[in-house]
């Protein structure tokens, strides 16, 4: 690795880095929402893009999550038995047949990539003045269930749910402990040709829906 490289990561990761302390709390102190106003800019920018936002509560998310299944026809969901939520998403409304994530890739890639329909993951936060999601991929739940079925079904917990990117940084504490993969998706995959013709799903899901859940 080079000096200047190494430099430059070493000043990411320092804790006492002044320069991103006084970017993240500037950031917080600017954009302090309350909580019900990061969730209608969260909302107003998430649906601004075409992906769809469902407000449940912690009571009620695996029957959102049924429903959104049947509205959309699914017959089949891929979740992550090691996620936080995998318990739970195992004791939902069998409306849709569930699949584990618990193989290896090479194991079943045609499966993933061709039969698939649709995949739920958790989130580590969400940013309301971006309409952001923020997700940590790990070996139980890796980038790939967010990235390859057409229709990615996230879950947010409002508690979760951050001003700005710098205030979730900070809080995170990203210095003491930086993901090596994080990802921040902000609506479903598009892509433009020279003619400027927006087309979804090209580079990923097509779809994306994100069950906000309430404290």
């Amino acid at each position: 690795m080079s000096d200047a490289k190494n430099n430059i990561l070493q000043r990411l990761r320092g804790a006492a880095s002044p320069e991103i302390a006084d970017i993240a709390e500037g950031a917080v102190e600017n954009l302090a929402w309350d909580p019900e106003e990061k969730i209608r800019r969260f909302t107003q920018r998430m649906t601004a893009v075409r992906a769809e936002v469902i407000e449940t509560t912690r009571a009620d998310w695996p029957d959102a999550l049924g429903d959104v299944c049947a509205h959309k026809g699914l017959g089949n969901l891929l979740y992550s038995p090691a996620s936080a939520w995998g318990e739970a998403i195992r004791q939902a409304p069998p409306v849709v047949h569930l699949l584990e994530y618990d193989r290896e890739i090479e194991a079943w890639k045609a499966e993933l990539f061709h039969d698939i329909e649709a995949a739920i993951t958790t989130t580590r936060g969400g940013i309301a003045e971006t309409g952001t999601l923020i997700l940590w991929p790990d070996a139980g739940e890796p980038r790939l269930m967010s990235l390859v079925p057409p229709v990615h079904i996230a879950i947010l917990e409002t508690r979760e749910l951050y001003g700005t990117f710098a205030e979730a940084v900070a809080t995170m504490q990203w210095e003491q402990q930086m993901p090596t993969n994080a990802l921040l998706i902000s609506g479903p995959s598009k892509s433009a040709d020279i003619e400027q013709t927006l087309a979804y799903g090209v580079h990923g899901p097509k779809e994306l829906v994100v069950l906000l859940v309430r404290d």
